[in-house]
C-alpha cells in the first residue's frame, strides 16, 4: 500500500538516478580525450509499482545498467580501415625513402656516373697511351662503383631496419594479446550472472583490438551481437565466445592466448620468420599469410617467402626485388667488362674464388658460363699473333681433366697444330699452363699462366669470346664468369670496385688487346658495350636491355611503385577519415551534449529534492494534527 514513506523513497530514487547521471556525465567529460573511450549512458527504468485499491501506484525509478553507446558494425569497419591505413602509411613512407636513393631526375646518381664512365673510355680510346687519362678513367670507375655500392647498401640497410622493426612489433603484439586474454577474464567476472556491463573494460578491449589491427591486421569476433536501441538507435553489444585471429590463426581464444613465434636463428642473414604453434607443438609458418597492418607492410616490403635455395634472403618483396635488380645490373656490368678486359694481353690470369667442383659440368654450376667457345691467343714480343686455339664449351665440359678430355684443362693441354705450320713446339699447349687450386675454406680458383721460358722471350696471351654474332651477349662468358684478368673486383652491387692492382697503379690499364703501342681495340669494345643488349636475370624474370636500359627499368619501377603507394594511401586515408568520423559520431564524447545532460540531471536532482521537501512538510502537518 502506498504511503508517505513510500513517496519519500520515490524522491530518494530520483536523487539516486540523477546523481548516477551526473557521475556518468562527469566520467564522460573527464575521458573526452581518452583514446579508445566510448561515451556511456545511464539506463533508467520504472521501479516495480505498489498495488493499491485504486490501482498500481508508481514506485520511483531504478538504474538497470550503465552502458556504452557503441556500434560493433561501425567499429569493425573502423578497425579494418585502421589496418589498411597503417599498412598504407608504412608502405608509402618506406618507398618514399627508397625513391630518394635514385635521384636520376636531377641528372645525378648512378646513370650520370655511368655515362661519364663510358665517356672516359672514349677519351682513352682517342689517347690509348696517355697515363693521365688512365688515372682519370680509374677515378671515374671507382666513382661509378662506389655510387652503385652506396645505393645498394642503403637499400640493404633499409631492408635490415624494417626487419628489426618486425621483431619489435611482434613482441608488442604478443604483449597485447596476453593483456587482451586477461581483460576477457575480467569482463567475464564483472558481467557474471547477467549483471552490469563492464563498459570501461570493454573500451580497453576495443582499444587493444584496434592496436592489433593496426599492427598486424588482427580480426576480432564474438558469437552474439545484441541491439541496445534503448541507449541509441545504432548501439549494440557483443557477447558469447570471443576470438582474435591473424591470417586465420587464433592468437586469442577467450581467456587463453597463443603467442606468435619469431626467430632468425636458422637464417644466416638475420631475417626473421614468423610461425604459429599448434596444440601438438608443431610450428606452422605464417609469414606468407599476413597481409594486414604494419607487419603485413613490413613483410611485403622486406619479403615474406624465405626459401633455402634463395640463399637465406627473401624470394619476394619490393625491397628485395630492387636489391636483386641492382645485383643483376652490377654483376652483368662486372662480368661483361671483365670478359672484354680478358682480351688484353698478359702473362697470368687468376680467377675469383669459386665454389664449384672441378669435374662437374661448368654450365650447371653457379657460374654464369654458357655453352659456346672462347679463343686463347698468344702474342710475341712485337705484338704479332703466334698461336690461337678455340676452346669449345658444351653441356658436359668440366674444369679439370686429362689432356684431350672434355674439360678446359684437357682442351688447353691437348697437343695440336694451332698454326698449321707442322711445328709441334709453338702451339697453345706449349705456352699455357692450367692450374686448379683448392683451399681449406672449400673455395677453389683457376690459374692460367704463360710458361716461364716463354715469358722470358716476351710472349703474352689473352682470352677472347668466340662470338657467333657481333652481339657481345652471345659468347661463353668464360673469362667474365670466372673473373680472369679482372677490370672490376666483386660480384654484386654492394662489393664491386676497380680491380685492386689497377687501383694501386692505374697506368697498367690496357687500351688494346695486343701488346702494341697505340692499340685501342679493347677501349673501343668497352665503348661499344654501352650499346649492346644483355640478358639481365632477376629471379625467374629476364630483362633484355642495355646497361642504361636496365638501370632505367630499376629507377622507373621504384618511381612507379612509390607513386602507386602515394595514390593508394590518399584513397585509403579518405575512406578511413569518413569511417572514423562515423565511428566518432556514434561513440565519442561530445562536450556540448554532455553539458546539456549535466543541466538535465541537475534539474532532475533539484526536482527530486523538491519531492523530499514536500513530503517532509506533509509529515510535519500530519504530526501537528496528532498534537
Amino acid at each position: 500500500m502506498a504511503s508517505l514513506f513510500n513517496t519519500l523513497n520515490i524522491g530518494y530514487s530520483g536523487l539516486s538516478v540523477a546523481q548516477a547521471g551526473i557521475s556518468t556525465t562527469s566520467h564522460n567529460i573527464a575521458n573526452a580525450e581518452t583514446e579508445g573511450y566510448t561515451r556511456q549512458r545511464v539506463v533508467i527504468a520504472a521501479a516495480t509499482p505498489v498495488t493499491s485499491i485504486s490501482g498500481q501506484v508508481g514506485n520511483g525509478a531504478t538504474i538497470t545498467d550503465i552502458k556504452r553507446v557503441f556500434d560493433n558494425f561501425v567499429f569493425d569497419r573502423y578497425t579494418s580501415l585502421s589496418s589498411d591505413k597503417e599498412y598504407s602509411d608504412f608502405t608509402q613512407s618506406t618507398l618514399e625513402e627508397l625513391s630518394t636513393y635514385f635521384p636520376e631526375i636531377d641528372e645525378v646518381g648512378i646513370k650520370s656516373d655511368l655515362k661519364e664512365y663510358y665517356n672516359m673510355w672514349q677519351n682513352f680510346s682517342d689517347n690509348p697511351d696517355n697515363d693521365a687519362i688512365k688515372l682519370a678513367l680509374a677515378k671515374q670507375t671507382e666513382t661509378l662503383a662506389q655510387s652503385i655500392a652506396n645505393v645498394q647498401n642503403k637499400i640493404i640497410d633499409l631492408q635490415a631496419s624494417i626487419n628489426d622493426q618486425l621483431l619489435v612489433n611482434i613482441n608488442e603484439i604478443n604483449v597485447l594479446a596476453k593483456e587482451l586474454a586477461g581483460i576477457n577474464v575480467a569482463i567475464e567476472i564483472a558481467e557474471a550472472g547477467g549483471g552490469y556491463t563492464a563498459s570501461d573494460l570493454r573500451d580497453k578491449r576495443n582499444f587493444i583490438e584496434t592496436n592489433l589491427a593496426k599492427l598486424i591486421g588482427a580480426e576480432s569476433s564474438s558469437s552474439i551481437i545484441t541491439s541496445d536501441i534503448g541507449i541509441d538507435s545504432s548501439s549494440n553489444t557483443s557477447s558469447g565466445s570471443y576470438t582474435v585471429s591473424v591470417a586465420g590463426f587464433n592468437i586469442v581464444d577467450g581467456s587463453s592466448y597463443h603467442p606468435i613465434h619469431i626467430s632468425n636463428e636458422d637464417n644466416k642473414n638475420g631475417f626473421y620468420e614468423l610461425s604459429y604453434e599448434r596444440q601438438d607443438g608443431v610450428l606452422i609458418s605464417m609469414s606468407e599469410n599476413i597481409k594486414g597492418g604494419k607487419v603485413g607492410a613490413i613483410l611485403d616490403l622486406r619479403g615474406s617467402k624465405i626459401e633455402e635455395n634463395s640463399g637465406g634472403v627473401p624470394a619476394d618483396g619490393v625491397l628485395q626485388n630492387v636489391i636483386s635488380q641492382m645485383d643483376s645490373f652490377a654483376s652483368k656490368l662486372i662480368e661483361s667488362t671483365n670478359n672484354l678486359y680478358a682480351s688484353s694481353a698478359t702473362t697470368k690470369m687468376e680467377s675469383n674464388l669459386i665454389n664449384i667442383s672441378q669435374y662437374s659440368p661448368i654450365v650447371n654450376s653457379s657460374l654464369n658460363v654458357k655453352t659456346g667457345a672462347f679463343d686463347i691467343i698468344v702474342y710475341d714480343i712485337d705484338g704479332n699473333e703466334t698461336a690461337r686455339r678455340t676452346i669449345d664449351i658444351d653441356a658436359a665440359t668440366s674444369m679439370s681433366g686429362l689432356s684431350g678430355s672434355n674439360s678446359i684443362q684437357g682442351k688447353i693441354e691437348a697437343q695440336g697444330d694451332d698454326n698449321s705450320d707442322g711445328n709441334a713446339n709453338n702451339d697453345i699447349d706449349d705456352y699455357i699452363q692450367f692450374n686448379w687450386a683448392s683451399y681449406a675454406s672449400g673455395d677453389n680458383a683457376v690459374e692460367m699462366l704463360m710458361d716461364p721460358a716463354s715469358i722470358a722471350k716476351g710472349y703474352t696471351f689473352s682470352i677472347e669470346d668466340n662470338l657467333q654474332t657481333s652481339d657481345f651477349n652471345s659468347g661463353s662468358n668464360f673469362a667474365g664468369a670466372l673473373g680472369l684478368s679482372r677490370f672490376f673486383d666483386g660480384n654484386s652491387a654492394s662489393n664491386m670496385n676497380l680491380n685492386f692492382n689497377l687501383r694501386d697503379n692505374p697506368t697498367n690499364i690496357a687500351a688494346g688487346t695486343a701488346p702494341l703501342t697505340g692499340d685501342n681495340t679493347l677501349s673501343f669494345n668497352m665503348i661499344q658495350q654501352q650499346f649492346e643488349v644483355y640478358d639481365f636475370e632477376v629471379g625467374s624474370a629476364i630483362y633484355e636491355s642495355t646497361m642504361y636500359g636496365m638501370f632505367d627499368i630499376i629507377a622507373t619501377e621504384v618511381g612507379v611503385t612509390t607513386n602507386e603507394a602515394i595514390l593508394n594511401n590518399q584513397t585509403i586515408t579518405a575512406q578511413f577519415n569518413a569511417t572514423e568520423l562515423e565511428y566518432s559520431s556514434v561513440s565519442k564524447v561530445s562536450i556540448d551534449e554532455e553539458l546539456t545532460n549535466l543541466i538535465k540531471y541537475q534539474t532532475a536532482y533539484g526536482a527530486a529534492s523538491k519531492i523530499i521537501t514536500t513530503i517532509d512538510q506533509m509529515m510535519q502537518t500530519l504530526l501537528g494534527i496528532k498534537q
